[in-house]
């Protein structure tokens, strides 16, 4: 999963981002326009490091923090850009994604043409295409770094317990 890909396409646009016009860049992610727009805005998120498809990310601090930031980027493109228009943010499931690199589909609808919104609806269990808030329920880390890391008594708790000690009064504590 680390580094880059020599044969993957958007390995290439990290690797010599002079090729694409960049909407952002930082340590994590990149973001340009999509080649084959189908909306209004149609802008694409990629991390820099090579993650071929959604089905790679794991209920991890790391995988979430990283979705969580393609999707903040996204959307404070699209604010910027189309304030107006209505925003959807999501990704293809394997097999209907066209490229191997985990990337994020930024709308500002309507599609254009509209005949296009058929590739971005969810299949259900056959895969299509996910909602970026889906995907975070998905991979959201069962215990977050933080909550492991302010007390070592949390190891012996139940799952009931920590709600509890997270969503009470202090005096409960």
């Amino acid at each position: 999963m680390a580094g880059v890909n020599q044969a993957c396409i958007f390995c290439e646009i990290v690797r010599n981002p002079t090729t694409t016009r960049l909407l952002h860049t930082d340590e994590k992610v990149i973001a340009f326009q999509d080649i084959k727009p189908a909306a209004q805005r149609h802008y694409l998120v990629i991390p820099k490091e090579h993650i071929p498809t959604v089905n790679d990310l794991q209920r991890r601090d790391e995988d979430y923090s990283l979705v969580r930031h393609m999707l903040s980027v996204g959307q404070q493109l699209l604010q910027k850009d189309a304030p107006q228009s209505i925003h959807r943010f999501g990704f293809h499931q394997p097999p209907f994604n066209s490229v191997d690199h985990l990337h994020l589909h930024c709308f500002a609808l309507p599609y254009v043409p509209r005949w296009k919104a058929i590739k971005y609806k969810s299949l259900g269990p056959l895969g299509g295409f996910i909602e970026a808030e889906t995907l975070l329920e998905k991979i959201r880390p069962l215990l977050s770094k933080c909550m492991r890391s302010s007390s070592s008594s949390y190891s012996s708790l139940t799952g009931a317990d920590v709600f509890l000690r997270h969503h009470s009064y202090p005096h409960n504590r």
